[in-house]
């Protein structure tokens, strides 16, 4: 908001628009909760916005996700615009229609599919995004890399995305990443099939991620997932060590962690609670080479296992 908002709603004043009273929260994973939630619903309240009106969402993903649920939950549903402005945001949250808040007991626990009337992501606004949070960004591209882009999974082993000089690489980048998510939800949006395979690396890192109090971030987390669930599917067999390899490089290449030093134990209790768990099972995506991923079915007894060959 200090660096953008003024910007952003001069130019909807100029298009002949109304604005109402900006609504902001305070930055941090920790904040989205049932409690911001709700302040933001107030001031959508106050402001008496209709179901003529639209909700902007100038941020990253914290910022994407609580106002897409508010507006999906203020009326009934009124219309979400995304302006993301961050790499994380701009390759991953901001698409697809996903919106949640997390509670105690795990993250984005309580939420609703409301897919955006317009995402705009102007990668100019990534110059003013801290270096560390740029580099955690990166843990979302190589996943997307990993899923369905092996070029691209190349082309970031022999160069790491950085924020130097990078301008039109960025554009592309960003570009290839929302074609994958937009190509994988337009297939599947309520997350019955296919799009469940863009959780790669999300089991193990949403555990990882709520441990921590959120105080890692999440493209680190998800990096730290997607380096175990490839080292356990290559202890079963399942893709080749080279290819398990070729992601762990990948990811240390941009500074970002290949795994956790939390017990196997302390991820199972927060697994246990993660939205993707079906009765005594857990959904999980794995590698079976770089470009093509598989949802298997397995029990917690086989998830356990699989974190341990992962640590």
């Amino acid at each position: 908001a200090p660096l953008y908002a003024e910007r952003v709603e001069a130019s909807l004043l100029a298009a002949g628009l109304e604005v109402a009273p900006r609504v902001t929260f305070a930055a941090g994973e920790e904040h989205k909760t049932l409690a911001t939630l709700g302040s933001i619903l107030d001031a959508l309240a106050a402001c008496e916005l209709t179901r003529d009106d639209a909700v902007v969402a100038l941020g990253g993903g914290v910022t994407g996700d609580m106002a897409g649920l508010a507006a999906a939950l203020y009326l009934r549903g009124i219309r979400v615009i995304q302006v993301p402005a961050s790499l994380l945001a701009m390759v991953d949250s901001s698409v697809g229609g996903k919106t949640a808040v997390d509670l105690p007991a795990g993250k984005n626990l309580v939420g609703a599919f409301w897919q955006p009337s317009l995402v705009v992501a102007d990668v100019a606004t990534l110059s003013t995004v801290p270096a560390d949070l740029f580099r955690d960004s990166c843990g979302e591209v190589i996943k997307h890399a990993v899923l369905a882009d092996a070029s691209l999974l190349d082309e970031l082993c022999e160069r790491p995305l950085s924020l130097e000089g990078a301008g039109e690489r960025l554009a592309d980048v960003v570009a290839r990443n929302v074609t994958i998510k937009r190509d994988v939800v337009s297939a599947d949006e309520r997350e019955r099939g296919l799009r469940q395979t863009l959780n790669l690396g999300h089991t193990i890192g949403h555990a990882i991620e709520a441990a921590s109090d959120f105080s890692l971030g999440h493209g680190s987390c998800v990096a730290a997932g997607l380096c175990m669930i490839a080292r356990a599917s290559a202890a079963r067999g399942w893709c080749s060590p080279e290819t398990a390899a070729s992601i762990e490089r990948c990811v240390a290449a941009h500074g970002l962690p290949t795994g956790s030093d939390l017990p196997a134990e302390t991820l199972m209790d927060y697994v246990a609670h993660d939205k993707k768990r079906h009765g005594d099972g857990v959904n999980v995506v794995v590698p079976i080479e770089v470009g093509r991923c598989e949802v298997r079915r397995v029990d917690l007894d086989e998830l356990r296992n699989l974190v341990e060959l992962g640590r």
